[in-house]
């Protein structure tokens, strides 16, 4: 799955601001997402939900509410400051992990299984060598 373009948020009926927003959340996450998922990946036993996530919001086949949930979501994942701090063992990622399965949740219908097939691939790859 390519996903190397961005959605143009504007032309899809978001007022100015909330485009901006997705916009800069998707920045977010296409900056941060791999880096941060490398480090930790190991220890996150949300890890192949957190790529399944990241598939379906950049999948241009993806409704633009759902891309806006999911983004939110792995923006919250990737930016270093959230309710509790990512450098606390276990704990640090409790609130990444209720945020996700939240997002997922909320758009579960549209996440596919070419979603999920790619999440453990993507694990095979580049967390297990």
């Amino acid at each position: 799955m390519a996903h190397d373009r961005t959605a143009d948020w504007q032309d899809d009926g978001f007022d100015p601001g909330s485009a901006r927003r997705l916009a800069r959340d998707e920045a977010t996450v296409r900056r941060g997402f791999w880096a941060k998922l490398r480090r930790f990946a190991a220890g996150l036993p949300f890890a192949e939900d957190l790529l399944a996530a990241y598939y379906c919001a950049f999948d241009r086949d993806t409704p633009l509410q759902v891309k806006a949930a999911l983004l939110g979501a792995l923006a919250y994942f990737v930016l270093p400051f959230d309710g509790i701090p990512d450098i606390l063992p276990i704990l640090g990622f409790a609130d990444d992990a209720a945020v996700l399965t939240a997002a997922i949740r909320m758009v579960a219908g549209y996440m596919r299984p070419a979603h999920w097939k790619a999440a453990r691939r993507a694990i095979e790859r580049e967390l297990n060598g």
